[in-house]
């Protein structure tokens, strides 16, 4: 097993907390997490339900849901950034 912590921020902030950690399998990815979270149910479910626009950032570093997860790793979510 793998140890991610998460990061959430801005709306999502607002719904599921600053973070937590996370144990994951050895080669879980992005996706996995991702769906380890829906899996809970409840407000994890509706704040990064698959229709909703979600990014996702692996080590401070814009990432692919295809990207593979390491030990000690830092997974944010958030959502796409507006300006006006």
């Amino acid at each position: 097993m793998i140890a991610v912590r998460l990061r959430f921020f801005a709306s999502l902030r607002e719904k599921l907390g600053e973070g937590e950690a996370l144990s994951m399998p050895e080669g879980s990815t992005v996706a996995a997490a991702r769906e380890a979270l829906l899996a809970r149910g409840g407000v994890h479910a509706e704040a990064l339900a698959r229709g909703r626009a979600v990014r996702c950032a692996l080590n401070q570093k814009m990432a692919a849901e295809s990207a593979a997860l390491a030990d000690g790793d830092e997974l944010a979510f958030f959502p796409p950034v507006t300006g006006g």
